[in-house]
């Protein structure tokens, strides 16, 4: 399974949710895993109950089998402040340009710097190895900016290898598209079975593909069971309506002539919504792309509800 692991979706599919699943999924068996945060919202360190996370590695979960979640919440200034060190051994001077502001400029004025920055730590993460050569992580899951902007986020190093054509700008940039566009790395999107969510998604598997970039999984989240489909409705709602009025009545349910409209109500909008969600797996098949699903959680997703989703995601495969 590729080692970089990106999780992109529409806004309100849950996606960081998603992410921080297939973490612990990933870290199964002895594994470790390296969840990263882009988007500065803390949404990670929110999802597993623990204090903002800083700008380093820090273990945030023990997976079944005693595998590792560590977390890191990427910050574009430390990041620049790192590449300074790095390629130009700045030390004391990067500091100084941070004190002026000029860091601060770089990361919020010029032209894909920013994304530059993010990517590369993320992928620095992946190649990093240990003493005796191993890999430092043996899977690193990106939560990535929402389906719309996933595309031009993760090819912006193409564009800076072009507009910078020598020099360690250029190699630096060229490094991470070796990664972002070989099978080390897949893009999963997260989506719900609604008309904008699943077409948001169609769109972006086509913007990936044309870029080169390596499409994963469709992630189908909150999925709901099926109760009633249409015709059970139209029976119910046929010749039927005192029938149900009594059996409600013989399972001590009182006032149950009253209940039977409201419920019928439901048990149509039940079926409505079998009914789109029919429609919608119709579109994501047309895309054919393979796919994961995960079970709608009644009581939010809370550290319990993660362990039970990475669980679902295990039974389909990921981390085998």
């Amino acid at each position: 399974m590729s080692r970089l692991q990106v999780v992109s979706g529409k806004g309100g599919t849950g996606k960081t949710t998603v992410a921080a699943a297939l973490a612990l999924a990933l870290a199964t068996e002895g594994k470790r895993t390296l969840l990263v945060e882009v988007e500065g919202r803390q949404g990670i360190a929110q999802l597993f109950e623990t204090e903002a996370l800083p700008y380093e590695e820090r273990k945030i979960a023990v997976a079944p089998g005693g595998g590792e979640v560590y977390a890191l919440a990427i910050d574009a200034e430390r990041a620049l402040l790192d590449y300074l060190q790095m390629f130009y051994k700045l030390g004391g001077a990067g500091r100084a340009l941070k004190k002026l502001g000029a860091i601060d400029f770089a990361t919020t004025i010029a032209p894909g710097v920013r994304d530059v920055l993010l990517t590369g730590k993320a992928c620095e993460a992946v190649r990093r190895r240990e003493k005796d050569g191993r890999p430092t992580y043996d899977h690193v899951v990106m939560d990535a900016p929402p389906t719309g902007r996933i595309t031009r986020f993760l090819n912006v190093n193409d564009e800076v290898a072009g507009l910078a054509r020598i020099g360690p700008i250029h190699n630096q940039a060229q490094a991470v598209m070796r990664v972002l566009k070989s099978p080390e790395t897949a893009v999963h999107l997260v989506t719900l079975l609604e008309e904008m969510p699943v077409q948001e998604t169609a769109d972006g598997i086509a913007e990936l593909r044309a870029a080169d970039l390596p499409v994963g999984r469709v992630v189908v989240n909150m999925v709901r069971p099926h109760v009633l489909d249409e015709a059970a409705v139209r029976a119910a709602s046929g010749d039927h309506r005192d029938a149900i009025a009594r059996t409600l009545a013989s399972v001590g349910v009182t006032g149950g002539t009253r209940l039977v409209e409201p419920l019928l109500d439901q048990a149509a909008e039940h079926a409505r919504r079998v009914e789109l969600e029919r429609t919608q797996r119709a579109v994501l098949d047309g895309v054919g792309v393979p796919s994961y699903e995960l079970p709608f959680l009644g009581d939010g997703a809370d550290i319990a509800g993660l362990y039970r989703l990475a669980k679902e995601l295990r039974k389909q495969g990921v981390g085998a």
